[in-house]
């Protein structure tokens, strides 16, 4: 039924923009702009995902409260099965306020139910509707962390693939997956969380490490493109000249072109391309969602082999 079941957290985005520099002591400062967007990083993937065409399934949890009610309404107008999320009485859904300016941005977060799923929430008869798990926000999804490695094993069982992408470790501690990338098909860092988790001082050190673990290994550079790494075999696509209006979930709607090549039996090469066409024309708008493209208009930068 679906092509791909997220597990993932639940939250929006609020994005203030301009001089979002704080004074405190009561001090009101006007911004530019503030935008209530899509925000966590599973469920800008899955939004990814389904605008290229593939079927989704989100489960997760969420408050019965403006920001959950918000972001359940956003994923099922972008045609998201979101009948498995959990909505516990009483509980708060979490919320990022993103104080974004030209040399940067700062991102405060409120974790309510972030950390709320469980291994266990997800069924059997879930994981046979679908083809492919994807799993990210790792070290944010506390409660879902000790029985990943279970999910992965129960997932293989039922003849999903896997893909992970952990995002930055707040902590610093970054422990914990080497059980879990044994059971990951497709790992999806950026360059700096490849190199703090295998404490390299080069992409080409951590990518050396991660493969030995076992999974096809993507690594995400920004405007420096991407590499793939798997069983001594590298492909590199660099990134696409775009206009930059907003880096918010780039990397997330890069993860979804590159599962979509991947569920389609595309080469490395190829879906390394379609990912990097994904992330770099995602940038184009405001907010994780807003510019992420269709799939007509990101074929054209991928190369016609595998």
């Amino acid at each position: 039924m679906f092509d791909v079941l997220v597990a993932g957290e639940i939250n929006p985005d609020l994005i203030l923009s301009g001089d979002v520099t704080p004074e405190f002591g009561q001090v009101e400062q006007l911004v530019d702009s503030a935008t209530l967007a899509i925000g966590s990083s599973s469920a800008i993937f899955a939004c990814g995902a389904a605008r290229l065409g593939l079927k989704v399934a989100y489960i997760g949890v969420c408050g019965d409260d403006l920001f959950g009610r918000f972001m359940l309404q956003e994923l099922d107008s972008r045609g998201i099965d979101v009948s498995n999320v959990m909505i516990p009485p009483g509980a708060h859904t979490g919320l990022s306020v993103i104080l974004d300016r030209l040399d940067g941005r700062a991102i405060l977060t409120y974790p309510g139910l972030i950390g709320a799923l469980k291994a266990g929430d997800v069924p059997d008869n879930l994981l046979s509707q679908a083809r492919h798990l994807h799993v990210a926000s790792y070290f944010l999804q506390t409660a879902l962390q000790p029985g990943l490695p279970e999910l992965f094993t129960r997932a293989h069982s039922s003849g999903l693939t896997t893909s992970l992408d952990t995002n930055w470790d707040p902590s610093g501690q970054w422990q914990g997956l080497d059980e879990l990338l044994q059971l990951t098909d497709v790992f999806l860092p950026n360059e700096n969380e490849a190199l703090a988790l295998t404490k390299s001082s080069s992409l080409e050190s951590a990518l050396s490490i991660l493969g030995q673990q076992r999974p096809l290994v993507v690594v995400k550079r920004g405007g420096q493109g991407a590499h793939a790494f798997r069983d001594g075999t590298t492909a590199y696509a660099p990134a696409l000249p775009v206009q930059v209006v907003d880096t918010i979930g780039a990397g997330d709607s890069f993860d979804a072109g590159f599962i979509y090549g991947w569920l389609n039996g595309w080469s490395m090469e190829k879906s390394l391309d379609m990912a990097v066409a994904c992330g770099s024309l995602s940038t184009r708008g405001a907010g994780g969602v807003s510019a992420q493209p269709t799939l007509d208009e990101v074929l054209k930068y991928v190369r016609p082999v595998g």
